[in-house]
């Protein structure tokens, strides 16, 4: 049967309107404005929820609306949050510019520092803000023992799932308070819409991120949530292919001499691979690496790479390259940057489903370009 109520539809339908009718004064149907709520839009909260295994989701305009949403809705003013030092750059920026107001305190913290972790909590902590596997350098963390620590102090734990998306990873099974994505990436994957969304855990968490989003405004329009539902109707099977085109690059990358620094929680070689294996049910196809030969080298790789796009943005069905430190993460300090470990020669690549052998030809003409240079 059909999710369209109506006529059975297969295909649900869009609904655009602003507003709906009152059957009299004193009593709204099921929708009435839709800032507040819309058909099209529940069709992919629910969507969410179920494959997050969360009470509820709440979806707004865009990947950091959804930051937004969290911080406004659960740091009070005064308080602090403690955020993983090498996020995504439109994060770090965000929660700077917000302490910068004094709004409330961060502290940035290496998640796999025990020591500095704990020295952090020891100051307290309203928010905890995980990004695992993280951008750009593919880091893990362990959801279940941040979680621990975290609520011991009564923090709120969220965690950004966008690079996984719920078919390989499920925070909210391990202690995870509040799961964020933005939409724009896997969930549509198609490079044609903007998006973001919060699944919550818990009945109250989710109203309480329900009444925020109205509040702000920060709803998702009802075209964008279609598109979004639309893309998720094929995430599994983009997300196969996905899987594959990064495993077979990384039979050609993974000891290559143009390659000095290789990031992939698929490869034996990654410090926290056995992690990754425990808590996730696949590795993704995001990699970062650096090349030998440094910034010369950086330019004559890209210069005639063919079929991946200089581009910001990932998961598409499109493959994208970027270079973080000038286009994704150019909102961090160059001391946060470094701090992180993110260098000037650093690239990162979202794999796409073109032909494997397709990619395997242009990565490898690339590289033989960057040894040439090195």
């Amino acid at each position: 049967m059909g999710a369209d109520p109506a006529y059975r539809a297969v295909v649900p339908p869009i609904y655009l309107s602003t507003n709906y009718v009152f059957p009299d004064p004193s009593t709204a149907g099921p929708y009435d404005y839709s800032r507040s709520s819309n058909p099209t839009r529940d069709q992919l909260t629910d969507a969410l929820a179920t494959l997050e295994g969360g009470v509820g989701a709440t979806a707004v305009g865009t990947g950091l609306a959804a930051v937004t949403l969290i911080a406004e809705a659960f740091v009070p003013g005064g308080g602090r949050a403690i955020v993983q030092h090498d996020s995504y750059g439109g994060t770090w920026r965000l929660f700077s510019y917000l302490a910068s107001q004094d709004r409330f305190e961060v502290e940035f913290v290496d998640f796999n520092d025990e020591a500095a972790f704990s020295e952090a909590l020891g100051r307290g902590a309203d928010l905890v803000w995980i990004e695992t596997p993280s951008n750009p350098l593919l880091r893990i963390t362990d959801l279940a023992r941040t979680s621990e620590k975290a609520h011991a102090v009564g923090a709120v734990v969220v965690a950004d799932n966008t690079f996984l998306t719920p078919l390989l990873q499920r925070p909210l099974e391990h202690g995870v308070d509040i799961v964020v994505h933005s939409t724009t990436k896997f969930i549509n994957g198609h490079s044609d819409v903007v998006g973001g969304a919060a699944i919550a855990a818990d009945p109250q968490v989710h109203e309480r991120l329900r009444m925020w989003a109205n509040a702000l405004g920060l709803t998702a329009g009802a075209f964008d949530s279609y598109l979004a539902l639309r893309g998720l109707r094929t995430l599994d099977a983009r997300l196969r292919v996905h899987a594959e085109n990064t495993s077979a690059l990384m039979t050609l990358l993974d000891g290559h001499p143009a390659v000095s620094k290789l990031h992939w929680p698929g490869l034996r070689s990654h410090p926290q691979h056995k992690l990754a294996k425990r808590q996730q049910s696949g590795f993704g196809s995001l990699f970062s690496l650096e090349l030998v030969g440094g910034a010369p080298a950086v330019g004559a790789f890209l210069d005639g790479l063919q079929i991946f796009h200089l581009a910001e943005s990932l998961g598409g069905v499109e493959s994208l390259i970027c270079v973080p430190a000038t286009m994704t993460h150019a909102g961090m300090t160059p001391e946060a940057r470094a701090e992180a470990g993110i260098s000037d020669g650093l690239l990162r690549f979202s794999v796409g489903v073109e032909s494997a052998d397709d990619l395997m030809t242009v990565v490898d003409e690339a590289l033989a370009r960057a040894l040439a240079v090195s």
